[in-house]
């Protein structure tokens, strides 16, 4: 039995042995193709350069002239990015300088109008302490809009008083005023 078992083996050996030859003849023949291939482009490639002949003078001169147009505009544009870029530092500075000048603008704004405001409670407060009869005398010389201004800012019986002691038709202008103050203002 061992004799079989033998046998058996070197017939797998040799069938093994085989079809590894028959592998690298079938690989062996594209190498030798591929190499073939190779010879023939590296023999008829060759190792001197190609004579171009010249370039006809018009040409050369058409492309020195291109050349020379092209060294032209190049020069234009670094001058042009160059102005572009002053310009731009400079509008920097101006824009700084524009911001620093409107927010001392605004600081004088809200100054001069808290002071205007200021005046205009401190005379409401006066309006307010003087005698019904003497305040009502002087809002009837007042133009409507400029009395109801006052009347509005005012405490509703001080502003009473004073009404009451106005004749009938300037007390009747301030108050239409007075109502219509906010008729136009948004409801929503």
């Amino acid at each position: 039995m061992t004799g079989r078992r033998r046998s058996g083996r070197g017939t797998l050996f040799i069938v093994a042995l085989l079809l590894a030859a028959s592998g690298a003849l079938r690989l062996g023949s594209g190498v030798g193709a591929a190499l073939a291939r190779t010879d023939e482009s590296v023999a008829g490639a060759s190792t001197e350069p190609l004579n171009c002949p010249a370039p006809p003078l018009a040409l050369t001169e058409a492309l020195k002239l291109r050349e020379d147009r092209l060294v032209a505009r190049e020069a234009t544009l670094q001058d042009r990015l160059a102005a572009l870029d002053l310009a731009e530092s400079a509008i920097t500075v101006r824009m700084t300088e524009m911001q620093a000048l409107e927010d001392k603008l605004r600081a004088t704004v809200a100054l001069a109008d808290g002071a205007a405001e200021a005046d205009v409670e401190r005379l409401t407060a006066v309006y307010q302490a003087m005698k019904p009869k003497d305040a009502a005398a002087l809002f009837e010389t007042m133009a409507p809009e400029f009395a109801a201004g006052f009347l509005g800012r005012m405490q509703p019986d001080a502003a009473a008083a004073i009404l009451s002691g106005m004749s009938s038709e300037a007390a009747y202008g301030v108050s239409v005023i007075v109502a219509g103050r906010n008729a136009n203002a948004p409801k929503d």
